[in-house]
């Protein structure tokens, strides 16, 4: 029996350590510094919930598990959503019992623009970046995919 998982020359534990460490940090001052510089008047935690619809409607029940937040939380959520325009909540028809959230046409260009706006503030940044740089970062984006997957 022959074990088809790559090996790998491991780093020493400590070296592991603070390289997951620094590379947390980056990540967060990226994640950071990408919001504010796209500053919209949808906060994150109203941003995240939209992400969400974008793929599909949900239950504000679905939204809450998937958002990892109480149901009454989750509520607010949606309520604010729903004053500023961004969702729309109807009956379920399938169960009288539930009602469904789904993202308003304005949700939908709005997210649009938040998008635009932060892929343009990193473009600046990477076109910054040597070639050689960049063709890392590339690398580099694939293998965070990656762990951020696992």
């Amino acid at each position: 029996m022959t074990n088809d998982t790559p090996t790998y020359a491991a780093m020493r534990p400590s070296a592991v350590s603070s390289l997951a460490g620094e590379l947390r940090l980056a990540c967060m001052r990226i994640s950071r510094r990408v919001r504010y510089e796209s500053t919209h008047t949808v906060a994150p935690h109203h941003f995240s919930v939209m992400c969400r619809l974008e793929e599909t409607p949900r239950t504000p029940g679905e939204l809450a598990e998937i958002e990892r937040v109480s149901a009454p939380s989750m509520t607010r959520t949606v309520a604010g959503l729903a004053e500023l325009g961004y969702v729309e909540r109807a009956q379920d028809p399938t169960d009288k019992r539930q009602v469904i959230v789904s993202l308003t046409p304005e949700a939908r260009q709005v997210l649009k623009d938040i998008r635009r706006k932060r892929d343009a503030w990193m473009s600046v940044r990477v076109s910054h970046l040597d070639p050689e740089e960049q063709a890392v970062l590339k690398r580099a984006t694939a293998i965070l995919t990656k762990v951020a997957a696992e």
